[in-house]
Order: C-alpha cells, then sequence, then structure tokens
C-alpha cells in the first residue's frame, strides 16, 4: 500500500475502533488479556516477563494505550499491538482492519473489557494527592540528607551538580502490583507535557549506601491522572529559554550528556517517548543524543536508533533543524546498548561532539 492509502486507512481504523479497543487487543493479542482483566493496575509483562512491569490505560476501550515500565509507553492501540506481536505497522493496520472488516459490513463486534466503575473522578483525585505528597515530601539533592541520591550519581560517573528538577524522597514506597515491599530512598523528577504542565513523576529507588534498590523494576513512573497526557512530555533537566536544545532517552545518559555537551538536555526518559518528543515554540534546532541499543526482532536497527530517526524526521516536517548523535564504539559483550553515560566514563567530556561540529557535518550533508 502507498503511504497515502495508509494514512487513509489509519484514520478508518481509528474512526471504528474509538471505544472498541479493549475487545481488539484481547482478540489479536490474548497475550494482554491479564493486563485488559486489571484495568488499570499493574500486571507482568506480556513482552519480558517480570511481576507487575506493565498495565492497560484506565481508557483503554477508547485509546487502546498501555505502558511496560521496562520497553516504555504505547500510546494507542496500534502502538500496544506492534510492541506485543513484533509486527509492523503496516501489518498491523491490515490486522485490525481485518477484525473490523473495514469493508465488509456488518463490522464484528468487539468483546468489551468488565471492569470496576468507580465514582467520577475519584481515583483521578486519589492520583493528584499521590503525586503532590511525593513532591512535597521531597527535598533538593543538596540537601544533607539527600546522601544516597550524590553516592549514586557519583558511582554512575556524574560529577556536575545536579538540577532542581531533580529531587530527593529519604524513604518511598515500593509496590510489586497492589503487594507493598518496603520503602527506598529514591531520585524523583518531575515529568512534564508537552505544553509544559505537569504530569508524573518519575522514580529511580535506591539503597541508603547509593546502589541500585534490589527491586523487579527499580526505574518506574507514577501513575497519573487520565486528562494529563505524557506523550511529548520529557523531565525538564533546564529551563525552556534555549534555541538549541538537546534530548537524551534515560535520566543518567541525559545527565552525562549535560556534563559532556554543556548544552541545555531534557531526559524522555524512554526510547517511545523520545520518538514522540515536542519541543517548547521558542527552540529552533534539537540535537538528539541516541542510545545505540543492540537489533531485536521488533527493533532491527536498535530501538534507540529508531526512535532517534523517527524524532529527526518529524522534527524537521515541523520546521525545527534535528540531527541524531550514536555513540561511536561497539556494544560491549554482555551488554545491551552504549549510551552516552558509557563513552563519559570511557572518555570524558573529549567523547562528545562540539555543537560546532555537528552543525559542520549537518551543512556537509546538506550540500
Amino acid at each position: 500500500m502507498t503511504k497515502e492509502e495508509l494514512d487513509d486507512l489509519k484514520n478508518e481504523v481509528l474512526r471504528i475502533a474509538h471505544g472498541r479497543w479493549g475487545g481488539i487487543l484481547g482478540a489479536l493479542a490474548p497475550q494482554l488479556q491479564a493486563g485488559l482483566d486489571r484495568v488499570g493496575r499493574h500486571v507482568p509483562c506480556p513482552v519480558h516477563g517480570g511481576k507487575d512491569g506493565f498495565r492497560v490505560f484506565k481508557d483503554v476501550d477508547e485509546t487502546g494505550g498501555s505502558v511496560c515500565n521496562t520497553c516504555g509507553i504505547n500510546s494507542d492501540g496500534i502502538a500496544t499491538l506492534m510492541w506485543a506481536n513484533g509486527w509492523r505497522y503496516s501489518t498491523t493496520l491490515k490486522s485490525v482492519a481485518d477484525y473490523l472488516r473495514i469493508g465488509a459490513r456488518p463490522a464484528r463486534p468487539a468483546r468489551r473489557v468488565t471492569k470496576p466503575e468507580p465514582a467520577a473522578g475519584e481515583d483521578d483525585e486519589k492520583l493528584r494527592q499521590s503525586l503532590n505528597r511525593v513532591w512535597n515530601e521531597s527535598a533538593p539533592i543538596s540537601n544533607r540528607d539527600a546522601e544516597p541520591a550524590r553516592l549514586y550519581l557519583a558511582r554512575r560517573g556524574i560529577s556536575i551538580s545536579p538540577p532542581e528538577a531533580l529531587r530527593f524522597h529519604p524513604a518511598l514506597a515500593y509496590y510489586e502490583g497492589e503487594k507493598r515491599i518496603g520503602e527506598f530512598p529514591a531520585i524523583i523528577g518531575l515529568v512534564s507535557g508537552a505544553q509544559g504542565d505537569p504530569v508524573t513523576i518519575h522514580r529511580t529507588y535506591l539503597t541508603s549506601d547509593g546502589q541500585k534498590a534490589p527491586v523487579e523494576s527499580p526505574k518506574k513512573l507514577m501513575a497519573y491522572p487520565k486528562d494529563r497526557k505524557i506523550v511529548g512530555g520529557a523531565i525538564r533537566l533546564t529551563d525552556a529559554h534555549s534555541q538549541v536544545m538537546v534530548v537524551a532517552e534515560g535520566l543518567e545518559t541525559s545527565l552525562a550528556v549535560m556534563e559532556g555537551t554543556g548544552l541545555p538536555v531534557w531526559c524522555a526518559i524512554n526510547a517511545l517517548l523520545l520518538a514522540n518528543f515536542v519541543p517548547p515554540g521558542s527552540v529552533t534546532r534539537v540535537l538528539v543524543f541516541a542510545d545505540k541499543d543492540r537489533p531485536t526482532d521488533q527493533h532491527p536497527k536498535g530501538h534507540g536508533q529508531e526512535a532517534a530517526k523517527q524524532l529527526v524526521q518529524r522534527l524537521w516536517e515541523m520546521g525545527i533543524q534535528a540531527s541524531a548523535i550514536v555513540p561511536a564504539g561497539e556494544i560491549r559483550p554482555g551488554q545491551k546498548s552504549l549510551d552516552w553515560l558509557d563513552i563519559l566514563n570511557r572518555d570524558g567530556k573529549a567523547g562528545f561532539p562540539s555543537l560546532r561540529f555537528i552543525e559542520g557535518r549537518v551543512m556537509r550533508c546538506a550540500a
């Protein structure tokens, strides 16, 4: 199919699938059923296992969206099916269209997910209160009691002063599903939406001596109200007033790029959010410092590289100059990726290209 035909099919699929995604996902990806049976609650990831890393969104019937704490966010049903089944975009669209019998009416009725109906707004209000409580209980990482956070960053090879967007919580509860495992010190970061509105909090659970906490998923996003949108957002490690900015994937990687380049950096948290990142209106140039990930069946060119390429292409379409920079060197045996924190620890600041060098390469490529 041509791009125009795929776009038309996507519009038709999204129009007819709205309000029916729960049944569609259950039929085309049965491995998602555990999450569909417990809408909004964590269950084992259908892709890589674990205990409680995956959940479908509360509005799954309307959007089909889901999130895995490790793999990232799937903003709609098409993305969820691509991720869960390892399908290509065109395969996914055609499969959903066939299920809905688009072009052959009447459409097959979708099996709806049975879920409890809380009082209107009750769950969202509890989530707001929880987010506010965690943030208000935190302190700057410069605080004398935040030694676990400073030790952790130092162990990771980061020597710059942590930005104010990151804070320290002395004893943050950790859950696996509904089971409370305990409390741990944590670095927390405010995740803002594309328009700068606060959405949720990213947590990095630690030990008192600055190691990662011995839990299934030491890095997690807190749940957030349905009216908040995380897609397009990031942890804004610096202000939003520069015309040139950098975006990177993970938190420590972003801090490493900030240290290595001296440029303003925002953290997209994971590859899926990186691909959908939206810079503020003042920005005219974006440098994407991508992770170099090993190829997989789902991401044959590496997830980090593919996400960076998608972002760069979209930014150019928006009229914003963009470049992707991938670390030089080979991924070490036994490791899944090579990122810019590895480069900082291996080569120091000398391992990072200068803005002048990057702009020179872009000009030569355009010539």
